[in-house]
């Protein structure tokens, strides 16, 4: 079997990688360990795959060196996506909030068919239930794969092997760390790992004041010295979720303290003015009533005076009221773990790769893209971006 390349993982950055290949002529191979390819692509966005971003830049990624994309993303840009899926899948974008693009269709499955198609017909080869045990190389300076395929050990030889096996999250997906441990093995940096986009758990005396407000979702400015999104936030049984704690948890580490503004929109200290300039008969309960649930507001009595008349109410209270509604301090206990996380981020350091071909300068023919690469992106379809990317500029290699 002479394929130009072994592709290992049938994720994002591994179809895409397959599919150009195979449009520029080429024969892969694929092996991924699950029973069918994109597992992360169909549960992805509830299984309607936000499967790019209008307002993708280097900025909404994180890295040691996020300025590593620009030469990823000269050869294939937002509107190559855009191209590529309408040219062969017949899907049409469709934007949602903050530059999120979806599938017409609303379907998931309709971006992996599009890729089943292509390496149907471009003759590509997909070995599924395979496992990839280890990965050396011979004499010559070919890889030899070791898989393992109907309880059955095999050998494989190439010249050139693609490691797109993602990261450690979602285990139930077949996720692994084998994509770092062959880098570390061929004498590559891996930058220290953790869990991204992931929701952050709230222990310890304020863990009953989160869970009482379980089920309670706001709009809300979530922000600390490094970065800050406006979007929802979630309050859990066990701390904060929501797409504003996601996107806050790829820059926050244990031990740090954050910021929300609760009510970003408005300024609490005006309102209180207009308000006192009114009358001021009314409390700073019915006040927040105005803006918020009337559980959320009860809760608030624990820190608020909110049975005191705006008329009544003192400088200091007032000051109370403002920074603990417009600066709330979440001091998180931890996360939820890579099971709950959407994507790792550190991994496979960007000095080790070639920028444009994202070879290992160390290893000619070894090449590493998507989610075990130290880039990760914003929640809202930046990842695939950076996985469809990656993908594309292997094949042009290969």
């Amino acid at each position: 079997m002479n394929y130009d390349a072994i592709i290992i993982g049938a994720g994002a950055c591994g179809l895409m990688c397959a599919a150009q290949a195979g449009l520029l002529g080429k024969k892969t191979l694929v092996l991924e360990r699950n029973d069918k390819p994109g597992g992360k692509i169909l549960i992805s966005g509830g299984g309607r795959c936000n499967y790019t971003n209008a307002n993708t830049s280097t900025a909404n990624f994180v890295s040691q060196n996020p300025k590593f994309l620009n030469a990823v993303f000269s050869q294939w840009s937002v509107e190559d996506t855009i191209d590529f899926f309408d040219s062969f899948g017949g899907i049409k974008p469709q934007e949602k909030t903050l530059g999120q693009l979806f599938p017409s269709t609303n379907k998931a499955k309709d971006i992996v068919a599009t890729f089943t198609q292509i390496l149907f017909d471009t003759k590509q080869d997909i070995w599924l239930n395979t496992l990839v045990k280890s990965i050396d190389k011979d004499a010559n300076g070919n890889y030899i794969i070791a898989i393992e395929r109907n309880g059955k050990i095999q050998h494989l030889t190439t010249a050139k092997v693609v490691l797109a096996s993602g990261g450690l999250p979602v285990a139930k997906l077949g996720a692994s760390d084998f994509a770092l441990r062959i880098a570390r093995q061929f004498d590559m940096a891996v930058i220290p790992t953790a869990p991204a986009l992931v929701p952050l758990t709230i222990t310890g005396k304020d863990a009953d004041w989160y869970a009482s407000l379980s089920g309670n979702s706001i709009f809300a400015r979530v922000f600390n010295d490094k970065i800050s999104f406006e979007e929802n936030i979630l309050f859990t049984h066990w701390g904060l979720s929501g797409p504003a704690i996601l996107q806050i948890s790829s820059y926050w580490k244990a031990g740090e303290t954050f910021t929300i503004d609760l009510l970003p929109k408005f300024n609490l200290d005006h309102l209180i003015k207009e308000e006192r300039n009114a009358g001021g008969k009314r409390t700073i309960g019915q006040v927040l009533n105005d803006y918020f649930t009337k559980k959320m507001v009860e809760a608030f009595s624990k820190f608020l005076p909110i049975d005191i008349k705006i008329a009544s109410i003192s400088k200091a209270d007032v000051k109370l009221v403002v920074e603990t509604i417009h600066k709330f301090k979440v001091k998180p206990a931890g996360d939820k773990g890579y099971d709950k996380a959407e994507v790792m981020r550190g991994g496979i350091s960007t000095e080790e790769l070639n920028p444009k071909t994202l070879e290992s300068k160390k290893n000619t023919g070894l090449y590493f893209g998507g989610e075990a690469v130290d880039i990760t992106g914003w929640l809202g379809g930046y990842n695939f971006q950076w996985a469809w990317a990656a993908g594309y500029a292997i094949a042009q290699d290969i």
